[in-house]
């Protein structure tokens, strides 16, 4: 199986020379980027040319997959002016597994058991498991709901490990129809170490209503989970679901995928999609590091270039932006060395001083996009969620364990997020046994079971990272495109940059704490934890310009449209 994981590539345009390497090693899947869009017929015959074949092309971007001899092929294809930079096929966003603990998500275990609106929507009430939700009341869409519930029309794309289109909770707003897979599974890396594992499907391609990692069905939940009188319903409850896979049972992302769920976001009308990743395997893509070689060099230049013409693209056809600032609790404007670049292969990390000005965590840093940090139900800073003036658009709750120091609700499951859980992963993960109950696990993890009169079965667990806080957001911008949106050319829909504008000007105003430096030394982190926000209550490192608040958004956003 040809194995899409970056290798060397070169960003540099080189007059061809006359001497070609010779093409060696056996039948391998690069990515080429074109120089741009002009240039990808240039680029496909380049890389005839250089010995390749050309597989697919995404011509939004001028992203091409090509197959070719392992070795040789780069520098050959790289040579042409068409050619912005070719790789090998490499990891691109990494995920947790099954809601284990990574360092972008941070899931502990430790401790635990056609007018200027739409026409008005029905109000819809609340279901059975939303009192636990506290982070459904912290963005009052308990209120909202009462006047713009979401509309159907407006879509919402979830980029992530995919959705189970089965769930009780999931399936009365999924479109199944407009979801797509763009990930194929990979049993192992190159190096025989398990990666996906077993493809649980012939052909290793997951049907685009099924999710073996658990990620994108919890964020689906909270984003839109149906109001329906079973189990838990979403910040937007009558608006439309849309898996755009891009991540891997593992939780990888890669290049082309990505892209393409960009790219096919708009394409096919997606009014707002959730990014709750970060593009590995580099923690940040800096164009010319001296700790890199020449080869990663160029590699990071084509990842950053890939994803941002993918990010404009999608601005372009009106797709709302909505990504996690990420767990790495660091202020994203001073990051800190990283010692865990490049992450994959294993192995392979080697420490980097980080050059702001030139080295971008992406997608959060990207064009278009809006930055999410996380706090707990007592609106404190998450200790694990990045921060600072520079990347961070809104806040949200996304869960804090830790939270509540000195009281009974500290280190309690409580404080996190709760949304839906595939039952395959349940069972995968040991929570759930084969007949459909709860282990002893599972009970001692907070994973709870939901059963209608006609025996329909919703799970639901726990997690908490800023991948659960930027559904929140998500979850409103959906319901301001709903409230504000209008029909253009046939298509129903608003402006990204006025939905961004509603979004902040309607959050809830949070000042920094007092002092303004944070220890969590009391909830047992160490000092590099330790946080200080800068800014004033319209705007700070910690918050950024507030807490979304979804009843505001519907009731007071018209004001930001002028």
């Amino acid at each position: 199986m040809a194995v899409p994981l970056f290798g060397a590539l070169s960003a540099v345009a080189v007059p061809v020379a006359s001497a070609q390497p010779a093409l060696s090693g056996p039948a391998t899947e690069f990515t080429v980027l074109a120089k741009d869009v002009q240039s990808i017929a240039g680029a496909q015959q380049a890389i005839r040319a250089a010995g390749g074949t050309v597989l697919e092309t995404n011509t939004a971007v001028g992203l091409i997959r090509a197959s070719a001899p392992a070795t040789g092929f780069t520098e050959r294809v790289t040579a042409n002016r068409a050619v912005y930079g070719s790789a090998k096929a490499q990891a691109v966003g990494s995920l947790p597994k099954n809601g284990k603990k990574t360092k972008h998500d941070n899931a502990e275990k430790e401790g635990r058991g056609a007018a200027a609106k739409t026409a008005a929507a029905a109000p819809v009430g609340m279901d059975p498991l939303d009192d636990q939700l506290w982070g459904l009341k912290s963005v009052r869409s308990d209120l909202s709901r009462t006047k713009q519930p979401g509309s159907k029309q407006v879509k919402v794309g979830v980029i992530d490990t995919g959705i189970d289109g089965t769930h009780p909770d999931i399936a009365p707003n999924f479109d199944l129809a407009d979801s797509r897979n763009f990930t194929r599974d990979i049993p192992t890396d190159p190096n025989g170490v398990e990666l996906d594992g077993p493809c649980e499907f012939r052909g290793c391609v997951d049907p685009a209503n099924h999710d073996d990692g658990g990620h994108g069905t919890h964020v689906a939940g909270t984003i839109a989970a149906a109001a329906n009188g079973f189990g838990v319903s979403g910040v937007a409850p009558n608006v439309t679901l849309v898996n755009i896979r891009a991540g891997q049972d593992s939780g990888f992302f890669f290049l082309q995928p990505t892209v393409d769920a960009l790219t096919y976001a708009g394409d096919a009308g997606i009014d707002v999609v959730n990014m709750s990743f970060y593009t590995d395997p580099w923690l940040y893509n800096c164009t010319a590091n001296p700790a890199d070689s020449p080869a990663e060099q160029a590699e990071q230049r084509t990842i950053i270039e890939a994803t941002q013409r993918a990010l404009n693209y999608a601005h372009r056809k009106g797709v709302t932006m909505v990504v996690a600032l990420g767990n790495e609790h660091t202020d994203l404007g001073a990051p800190k060395p990283d010692t865990t670049s490049p992450d994959y292969p294993a192995n392979s990390t080697h420490p980097r001083q980080i050059d702001n000005s030139t080295c971008l965590n992406l997608p959060t840093e990207g064009n278009h996009t809006i930055g999410v940090g996380s706090f707990g139900p007592s609106q404190k800073k998450a200790d694990y969620s990045n921060y600072g003036l520079e990347q961070i658009s809104v806040s949200a709750p996304g869960g804090f364990f830790r939270d509540g120091f000195g009281t009974p609700w500290f280190r309690t499951v409580q404080n996190e997020i709760l949304s839906t859980y595939p039952k395959n992963v349940g069972v995968a993960d040991g929570n759930i046994d084969a007949d459909g109950n709860i282990t002893p696990a599972g009970v001692a993890l907070g994973v709870q079971k939901a059963t209608a009169a006609d025996g329909r079965v919703g799970y639901y667990q726990w997690l908490q990272g800023t991948s659960m806080a930027t559904p929140h957001a998500a979850g409103v911008s959906a319901l301001i495109v709903s409230q504000y949106g209008k029909k253009s050319h046939g298509e129903f829909g608003l402006d990204p940059d006025k939905v961004q504008r509603v979004l902040e000007g309607t959050a809830a105003k949070i000042a920094c704490p007092v002092p303004r430096t944070v220890e969590y030394l009391n909830e047992g982190r160490t000092a590099d934890f330790t946080a200080t926000c800068e800014g004033d209550p319209s705007f700070n490192g910690f918050y950024g310009h507030g807490a979304v608040d979804a009843y505001a958004a519907v009731t007071r956003g018209s004001q930001y449209l002028k």
